[in-house]
C-alpha cells in the first residue's frame, strides 16, 4: 500500500507532465518503489516510460552503462540517469543509489543517497543524508525523488505552455 504523501507527490508529477515529455527512472536503493509510485499516478501511460531496477552492481554496469567502480557516488547516479534516459527514451529522469543500512557501504554511512534528476541535458545530482531504519530511508528517498521531479517539471512547464 502506498503512503498518502507519496501518492499525492506522484499525482503532482502527473499534473505537471507535459504532452510529449517522457519520464523515466533508474533505481538501486529504492528497488522499484519510485517506479511503482509513478506508475500508479493518473495517466501514467501517457508520460511514464518506465524504470530500471539496478540493485546489483552488474546490472548498473551492463544494462545502464555505469562505469565499473564505486556505486554509491555522484558519478554512478549521473551515469544511471543517462543510461535510463537512453534505454527508456526519457526526456526527464530520476536515478537513485545509496546506502539503506543498517551499516555503511563503500565507506559511506547508512542514509547516504545520491539522487540524479532533471532534463537529460541538465541533470543535477543531490547528495542526501537521511536517517532511520532502511525502510524509512527508502521512503524518504522516494519522497525526495518525486519532489525533485516536481521541481524539474515545474521549471520546464514555466518555459513551455501546457498541452493536453
Amino acid at each position: 500500500m502506498q503512503d498518502e504523501g507519496v501518492k499525492r507527490l506522484a499525482e503532482r508529477v502527473a499534473e505537471l507532465a507535459v504532452a510529449g515529455v517522457q519520464i523515466g527512472v533508474a533505481e538501486s536503493l529504492t528497488s522499484g518503489a519510485l517506479a511503482s509510485a509513478l506508475g500508479a499516478a493518473p495517466e501514467a501511460s501517457t508520460w511514464f516510460t518506465g524504470g530500471v531496477v539496478a540493485y546489483e552492481k552488474k546490472v548498473k554496469f551492463e544494462v545502464l552503462g555505469v562505469t565499473p567502480g564505486p556505486v554509491i557516488s555522484e558519478r554512478c547516479a549521473r551515469e544511471m540517469a543517462a543510461g535510463a534516459s537512453q534505454l527508456l527514451g526519457a526526456h526527464v529522469v530520476a536515478a537513485v543509489t545509496g546506502v539503506g543500512g543498517p551499516g555503511p557501504e563503500e565507506g559511506q554511512p547508512a542514509g547516504t543517497v545520491f539522487l540524479a534528476h532533471g532534463p537529460v541535458d541538465a541533470v543535477v545530482v543531490d547528495q542526501l543524508s537521511l536517517y532511520g531504519e532502511p525502510t524509512e530511508i527508502v521512503e524518504q528517498t522516494v519522497t525526495a525523488a518525486l519532489t525533485a521531479l516536481i521541481d524539474d517539471l515545474g521549471a520546464r512547464t514555466e518555459r513551455q505552455p501546457r498541452q493536453r
